[in-house]
């Protein structure tokens, strides 16, 4: 691929947003594996009770980094549809909870992985849902 071939792709407005969704997930997904130890490790909490809580705080860290930076294009600005879009992606994120803690409890169960390594994979594969849902519908991108 040619450097305007390279260009095309990395302008595309769709890849920005992807590559964009992808480095606030993956900031959030550190936030949230800290918060899950220590929780766990520290709080005495089950882990699958404490990934719940860990993942409701990084819904509010990655709308806010979501709305000001990846879709800001789309961005709410008024207060009202602000809290519109706040209320969306806590939709479309918490619909996404039962997805991402099913898939930490059959990596723990079903595949032995311990549970850090498990939540990781099961932000990344359910990430994808989130994406699509968050892109259509919180931001309502075509």
């Amino acid at each position: 691929m040619g450097d305007s071939g390279y260009r095309s792709v990395t302008n595309n407005p769709t890849v920005v947003r992807l590559y964009r969704f992808v480095v606030v997930g993956a900031s959030a997904a550190l936030v949230q594996t800290a918060v899950l130890w220590l929780l766990v490790e520290l709080g005495g909490l089950n882990y699958l009770v404490a990934a719940t809580l860990a993942i409701e705080l990084t819904i509010v860290l990655q709308f806010v980094a979501n709305n000001a930076w990846t879709f800001q294009h789309a961005r709410y600005t008024a207060r009202y549809d602000y809290l519109v879009g706040l209320l969306r992606t806590n939709v479309v994120r918490g619909s996404a909870i039962p997805i991402q803690l099913a898939l930490l409890w059959a990596f723990v169960n079903w595949a032995g992985l311990v549970y850090l390594l498990a939540n990781g994979l099961a932000i990344f594969i359910s990430g994808l849902y989130r994406y699509y849902l968050d892109s259509r519908w919180t931001w309502q991108i075509a």
